[in-house]
């Protein structure tokens, strides 16, 4: 059986209950370690077998699995956050289903709700943003040409930028040019929830120059959008005047 297990956004605590008993039970790990804390595979048995795909192709990342299952054993393909999210699994999972080689998927806690977390963030705020925009720069791997960052820029939702943050000039020329203004607030999160991790707030128009400040070139999340901001109306849920389905209004 192969555990495609999300590791959570880096504090080795935020794995998930299932996803630490898979480790626990593991006989090979797989793991992105490029962006995995290695602190996770402590939790791995005596005489597990432990494989760096940051070295490795798909290919090689197969055949780990299917000499694995040959052995009757159980293999751990770790990967950072939440799987679903720019994990590759989709790839990984076809050829598995070729081979008929069972597997599941265990979630994890998402870098982006680490980051949020980080500066004591919700990004959706009534009357500021209901939508949450998780999208990349082009760089060397492209995105679809409707997805560009002009054209999301444009809806002035919360927008969280994963895998940009070599990319920030280009990033801020964008989203300035998709509508935000100068001002918008913005917010870089290195390594949110590791025990390194630094958070700091900034400009749309701003951007660049803080991440040069601040020597952060990899491993960050970029926030933009008024949710940063202090203007927000109040939520209708917890409101004395407002009917819901568990309680009549009071006032």
């Amino acid at each position: 059986m192969i555990h495609f297990v999300g590791a959570g956004p880096g504090g080795v605590d935020l794995i998930t209950v299932r996803g630490q008993r898979l480790l626990q039970e593991a006989d090979c790990i797989i793991f992105a370690g490029s962006l995995v804390n290695p602190a996770l595979l402590d939790m791995a048995k005596e005489g597990c077998i432990i494989h760096d795909s940051a070295k490795m192709t798909l290919e090689e990342v197969i055949d780990v699995m299917v000499e694995m299952e040959s052995q009757n054993k159980t293999t751990v393909r770790l990967h950072t956050g939440d799987p679903c999210l720019y994990g590759a699994i989709r790839e990984q999972m076809d050829v598995l289903d070729e081979k008929g080689i069972a597997y599941d998927d265990t979630p994890g806690v998402s870098s982006f709700c680490g980051a949020a977390a980080a500066i004591n963030a919700e990004y959706t705020l009534p009357d500021v943003s209901q939508s949450v925009i998780i999208t990349r720069m082009a760089g060397r791997t492209p995105v679809p040409e409707k997805e560009n960052m002009k054209s999301l820029a444009a809806h002035q939702a919360t927008m969280v930028i994963f895998l940009s943050s070599s990319l920030l000039d280009d990033v801020q020329k964008e989203l300035l040019e998709g509508g935000y203004p100068e001002d918008t607030p913005a917010a870089i999160v290195y390594k949110a929830t590791w025990p390194d991790e630094k958070s700091v707030r900034c400009t749309v128009g701003t951007l660049a120059e803080t991440a040069r400040k601040e020597n952060i070139t990899r491993t960050a999340l970029i926030m933009v959008g008024g949710f940063l901001g202090t203007k927000y109306d109040r939520s209708k849920l917890y409101d004395p005047s407002f009917t819901t389905g568990y309680r009549e209004a009071t006032k």
